[in-house]
């Protein structure tokens, strides 16, 4: 037999069991008994909380109160929820930041809302728009810095 008949020997085997049934023993399983799931779901049981001599009214069972008990148990659930504290503030930027940003924004904008309205553009006005969005980007670029924050502490981190 040659490698390529054996191997597609092997081919026709996994066609035909590919619909079957995988029968395992229990010893054949990769991991421990304790980790199978259970032929049915598990049921969540409700306690009645423990009678402190108090009486109930007549005809009053305390089958009626399992809805304040699992009202009760809801609000157990909820103990490990998660809840992010509250974002720290946007930090202030200062007035040379803002035009920076405003003409980064403004000069395209400015050249979108000519050219769907169908204004004439003046060359004057174009250029303006222009420039105003390459100054706000250098400015914006030029503040960004090199260096590490001034609240850096003694520590610089690692330095190669």
């Amino acid at each position: 037999m040659t490698p390529q008949s054996d191997e597609d020997e092997v081919w026709r085997q996994i066609v035909a069991s590919f619909n079957d049934t995988a029968e395992r023993e229990p010893g054949d399983q990769p991991w421990p008994d304790s980790e199978n799931l259970p032929a049915e779901p598990s049921r969540r049981v409700v306690r009645q909380p423990e009678e402190s001599g108090r009486v109930l009214p007549d005809g009053d069972e305390p089958g009626d109160h399992a809805e304040v008990a699992a009202e009760r148990e809801g609000a157990e659930d909820d103990e490990g929820h998660y809840v992010p504290p509250p974002p720290p503030p946007l930090p202030k930027t200062d007035a040379t930041t803002k035009i920076a940003w405003l003409a980064l924004f403004g000069g395209p904008a400015y050249l979108l809302v000519t050219a769907a309205a169908g204004w004439q553009l003046e060359g004057w006005a174009l250029f303006t728009a222009v420039a105003a969005f390459i100054g706000g980007f250098v400015a914006l670029v030029v503040r960004m810095g090199d260096g590490p924050p001034n609240d850096s502490g003694w520590d610089d981190g690692a330095v190669v």
